[in-house]
């Protein structure tokens, strides 16, 4: 995965996924990986997933990159602790799914907890193991 500043101000991780190079087909099987990372975890939980493809396009004049097709974003929480109630600032974690003729682009924001960055950097790996 590659690690970057975007907007110079948000560190985020973001891998590209040839198309033939994994077993996922479509962005529905690419959110179902997903899906099925945070239902194994002891204690992430699934919120939804949200269609930020059909909500852009559903807005008049709204502007969408030529080469993108789909776009999802799965969001969860890994909460296992509360502490400060400035920390619901960066909650919850959002996995951002896009999708291009060619390929297919994970990304989300570096979390706070290191350890919980690291998960969803083990999950991304996984779209290549299968």
């Amino acid at each position: 995965m590659e690690k970057c500043q975007l907007k110079e101000m948000y560190p985020i991780f973001t891998q590209e996924f040839s198309k033939k190079e994994i077993a996922i087909e479509t962005l529905d099987d690419l959110c179902r990986h997903f899906n099925n990372q945070i239902e194994k975890h002891p204690f992430v939980k699934y919120i939804c997933t949200f269609d930020h493809y059909a909500h852009t396009a559903a807005l008049g004049g709204a502007t969408i990159e030529k080469t993108i097709i789909g776009a999802k974003i799965v969001l969860l929480c890994f909460g296992k602790k509360l502490l400060d109630p400035k920390i619901l600032s960066v909650r919850p974690r959002a996995i951002g799914l896009c999708e291009t003729e060619s390929h297919f682009v994970v990304s989300f924001l570096e979390a706070p907890n290191p350890s919980m960055t690291e998960t969803m950097i083990k999950w991304v790996h996984k779209l290549k193991a299968q």
